[in-house]
């Protein structure tokens, strides 16, 4: 339920690569093709969500203007082209029609006939003079005469109708291009959680960063645990979604993303992976999706970016790398170590086991910490004396109590 910057900041030189794990999402997207692993959000953030059957297309068109800009670039050109070279037909047809109605194309050649479009000869010549109009060029070579009502009130109609075509459409081009979607690629998420001790209490960490210079404004961080669930009356919910609090209560879910920062999850009785023990993790069917939302701190938009970790991509007994360095004057951080972990002593028992353990410590004399751990599982010693000392202060104080 807490964040970190990457302290403490080591005086180092350190090189930073030119390869900062950009296409690491593509490879993992990749290798969970292999597996046949099903992600309900992949790795580069595309939600793996496909609608079927939808029966009310109507909707899309009440919301013409989302649709658009939703439509990919390909679509939206050939929209943009289509619009602007049929109106631009219409209108020249219906010049064409107001002069040949007149009688204005048999009067080409004849200097003492007043047309109502001056040298308008043809079809060819109507519609140039239609774009020409619905542009606002102006060439000065075709014009119209005031002679002519009814070509005079389709010029309203032609002015008014090209200026909201021209809206529209540059509107729509206009929020497609600063959408800003692209923000999000570079905010990149660490290609792992972990699980060890932090202050004493089984903690779920995930690191994320931002490549910019440009800072993400008022950034705000989430999870949540997707799996399926059964309730007690039997109802199967697939895909339930139970939210994972991440510094919800006590304000470090906002971020002030500067520097690469670990979001921590601490495993308490409120959290959905109380019970879950490392051999748990390797059999449950789980992800668990992250979302950092902000501002962009050039153009004021908001951002999103989504990323997602399965059960085989929560490394229990790791920590994540240090990236930050102090330089002469400043911090580096190093991206090239960015999503390094390192393995480090933690306790292969659930939240709950833990906790138990250390409840009952101070209660029988004869109880052993290290006793109970072992019947755990295989720990390796290190292990025992990292949890009875500085990574779990509480079991130690507890089994200092028994043996007194």
């Amino acid at each position: 339920m807490e964040q970190d910057v990457e302290s403490p900041a080591i005086s180092r030189k350190s090189k930073l690569g030119n390869a900062v794990g950009r296409d690491l999402p593509k490879q993992l997207a990749a290798i969970d093709r292999a597996r046949k692993v099903q992600r309900y959000v992949q790795k580069d953030g595309k939600c793996n969500v496909h609608h079927g059957n939808v029966r009310e297309t109507y909707r899309y068109l009440t919301d013409i203007f989302t649709t658009l800009v939703d439509l990919k670039w390909r679509f939206n050109l050939f929209i943009f082209v289509l619009v602007y070279t049929v109106t631009w037909l219409f209108f020249g047809f219906m010049w064409w029609l107001i002069a040949y109605l007149r009688g204005d194309l048999d009067h080409v050649a004849d200097n003492l006939w007043t047309p109502c479009v001056n040298n308008l000869n043809g079809f060819v010549s109507a519609f140039l003079f239609s774009i020409e109009t619905e542009t606002t060029i102006g060439y000065g070579y075709r014009v119209i005469t005031d002679k002519c009502p009814e070509g005079i009130f389709l010029l309203l109609i032609q002015s008014v109708l090209g200026s909201i075509v021209n809206a529209f459409m540059v509107g729509c081009m206009f929020v497609k291009i600063s959408q800003p979607k692209k923000r999000a690629e570079t905010l990149v998420f660490s290609t792992n959680a972990v699980i060890s001790m932090r202050d004493g209490r089984l903690c779920l960490m995930f690191r994320v960063g931002d490549l910019r210079n440009s800072h993400i404004v008022e950034a705000s961080i989430r999870a949540k645990l997707i799996k399926s669930k059964q309730t007690k009356e039997g109802e199967f919910i697939p895909l339930n979604q139970t939210d994972i609090n991440v510094g919800y209560n006590t304000g470090d879910d906002r971020l002030f993303l500067v520097s690469p920062l670990i979001i921590c999850h601490e495993i308490n009785q409120n959290s959905p992976f109380w019970e879950i023990s490392p051999a748990n993790l390797a059999k449950e069917e789980l992800e668990i999706v992250v979302i950092l939302e902000g501002m962009v701190e050039a153009t004021g938009m908001t951002c999103q970016a989504r990323s997602s970790y399965v059960s085989s991509e929560i490394k229990w007994g790791y920590r994540f790398t240090p990236v930050l360095t102090l330089e002469d004057g400043f911090y580096e951080v190093d991206y090239n170590s960015f999503h390094d972990i390192y393995e480090t002593n933690t306790p292969t028992c659930s939240a709950r086991q833990l906790a138990d353990m250390s409840g009952r410590g101070r209660l029988p004399l004869t109880w052993s910490v290290a006793s109970k751990l072992s019947q755990q599982g295989p720990a390796p010693e290190a292990g025992r004396q990292e949890l009875g000392t500085e990574r779990n202060g509480d079991v130690a104080n507890a089994e200092s109590e028994s043996k007194v």
